[in-house]
């Protein structure tokens, strides 16, 4: 046997560089569709047949299954879609994942498209360095599916030829002739592969090359593809072990889906092949069996196995669309959604930075209205603490701790989470702007919730000596409550929109109205204490409170400026 470990190393180098091709390719695909992609998903997923070719027109568009799962669950986060219509998006992209398949059998094998490819590259490699970010995106896009049909070639070049190593024949013949314990033993290894490359669209490619080159007979290839539609969901699924309830429940149904369909095609697989190839005889007019193994065939085998790929996807969905809702029960049944967890975990952040900037950033600015929300709660919480003789105290001071230190956690992840996006090598300067904004924000809205938590505790001196407050020092407390409980309102509304939406010039009159009031009090304050309505004790806690009030007011600002992404003003804050 003539293959060495050096042979096996250009192998596998070949496989980076097809991988590698392939994920410029997607991410240069998503920046040209850029947020266009949001509004398919977003706006075509009306029930799940819609969703389903939402899913497919997705994933044709990114090339990448994944992120066409990712993105799905990131929008059931956001309320974007129902549960039951990202599962249509889901069974849409197992059937738009396979025009990979089909991409390498007509291109890769039927002629010699590396020169094309050579072609391509050198016609866009410099426009990668436009100015024009729609041209500077097409032009990756295009140098990655040159780099990737290069790398197929390489593969090609590197898979041990079959005449001159008949160990290497001989070992694959030992596990091809058991039958149908053959074809179980080969879905095993289709999943082990697709692990190991950590594509679905690498594993395949690898298996059309066997089949291209000998070293697998057609039933085999079969097998290892089915495996393949099981090794992307266990990708997933690993994925999804540090995410939220909702990633977990995609790819649980993502698993269960693939499983059932791999099951049924598993008891037809010699049926459907025979159909295949009584398919692609009709159509090549090629009286030859693909299943003979002969190599003038072998061009038709990659394409007949193109076509069970894509076959099998799409008898999937047609016969298992009916029986999606009790799939879903079942999911959520061994997924349940275990109440009041996500109040300290990111919710709509599922795992690590998605393939698109865009989407991470997407998913980002959904936790940041997260945030916004416990502040709105915190607030309402405060209130009933301060202006509720009869509240629940320990209650709501328990509350507004565990608030805080959900916030804590909140900051501390989102900003991880931003820092890994930042690191993306093709950010726009857009994008990196509002991701600094985006931190920006979260340390003010942290820095908020401090302050609530401060003010809570400082309610406890308060009760202590409500007696010595006369009703006007409660009442004026009550209204500056009010005040920042409006501005608290706008910032969850502007946080919540696209920065060219934000409306600076209200948060500002609510800020300023803030100012004013505290000046006011402050002032009716100083009038008490020389009447001596009140002990100087109980006027220094009052103006605490009004100051501390006053502060989460310019924090509040600071927020809007961010959410907007500019500034109206310097900063006044001094902590």
């Amino acid at each position: 046997m003539s293959y060495s470990l050096f042979d096996f190393l250009q192998l596998v180098g070949s496989l980076g560089i097809f991988i590698f091709g392939m994920k410029i390719f997607s991410e240069g695909l998503q920046k040209v569709a850029g947020s266009r992609l949001k509004g398919i998903v977003s706006g075509m997923t009306r029930n799940r047949l819609t969703g389903v070719v939402t899913g497919f027109g997705t994933t044709a568009i990114t090339q990448s299954s994944t992120t066409t799962t990712v993105m799905a669950v990131s929008f059931v986060n956001a309320g974007l879609l129902t549960f039951v219509q990202s599962t249509g998006v889901i069974m849409g992209a197992n059937i738009g994942t396979t025009i990979t398949a089909w991409m390498v059998a007509l291109f890769g094998f039927k002629f010699q498209i590396t020169p094309i490819a050579l072609a391509v590259i050198g016609i866009f490699f410099a426009f990668l360095f436009s100015g024009n970010n729609r041209l500077r995106n097409i032009a990756e896009a295009m140098v990655g599916f040159g780099i990737l049909f290069i790398g197929l070639e390489f593969i090609k070049g590197a898979v041990p030829d079959i005449n001159s190593n008949p160990g290497i024949l001989a070992f694959m013949d030992s596990f091809s002739d058991w039958g149908y314990l053959s074809l179980l033993l080969f879905v095993l290894a289709g999943t082990v592969l697709t692990l190991l490359t950590q594509s679905s669209s690498a594993a395949t490619t690898i298996t059309l090359v066997m089949l291209f080159e000998g070293w697998i007979s057609f039933p085999i290839a079969a097998a290892m593809v089915l495996g393949e539609n099981i090794g992307t969901t266990v990708t997933a699924n690993i994925a999804a072990l540090v995410g939220n309830v909702h990633a977990k429940r995609a790819a649980r149904f993502h698993f269960f889906f693939n499983i059932i369909g791999v099951i049924w095609m598993m008891i037809l697989i010699y049926p459907v092949i025979s159909l295949i190839d009584y398919v692609v005889q009709t159509v090549t007019d090629n009286p030859i069996s693909i299943l003979s193994g002969d190599e003038t065939v072998r061009e038709n085998s990659t394409l007949a196995l193109s076509l069970f790929h894509t076959s099998f996807n799409v008898m999937n969905v047609i016969l298992l669309f009916a029986f999606v809702p009790m799939i879903i029960r079942f999911v959520e049944y061994i997924q349940p959604d275990k109440k009041g967890e996500e109040e300290f975990h990111l919710r709509y952040i599922s795992a690590g930075p998605m393939t698109s900037p865009g989407f991470s950033i997407e998913q980002a600015h959904k936790e940041t209205q997260h945030l916004a929300d416990i502040l709105e709660k915190m607030h309402l919480a405060l209130n009933d603490l301060a202006t509720n003789p009869k509240a629940d105290r320990a209650l709501l001071l328990d509350k507004i701790k565990n608030y805080e230190e959900a916030t804590d956690v909140l900051e501390i992840e989102i900003s991880d989470y931003l820092v890994r996006v930042s690191e993306h090598a093709n950010l726009e300067r857009s994008q990196s702007e509002r991701i600094r904004f985006m931190q920006t924000m979260i340390n003010d809205m942290e820095r908020i919730a401090d302050i609530y938590y401060q003010v809570s505790l400082l309610t406890e001196r308060m009760v202590e000596a409500r007696s010595d407050w006369p009703d006007e020092a409660m009442q004026e407390l009550a209204e500056m409550l009010e005040t920042v409980n409006r501005a608290i309102h706008t910032m969850k509304e502007n946080v919540s929109k696209e920065p060219e939406e934000v409306d600076l010039d209200k948060a500002l009159v609510q800020e300023e109205a803030i100012d004013k009031s505290r000046d006011m009090y402050r002032a009716s304050h100083y009038l008490r204490l020389e009447g001596g309505n009140y002990p100087a004790r109980s006027g220094v806690l009052f103006m605490d409170m009004l100051n501390r009030l006053e502060r989460i007011g310019d924090h509040i600002l600071n927020v809007n400026e961010s959410a907007a992404g500019r500034r109206l003003k310097a900063s006044r804050i001094e902590d």
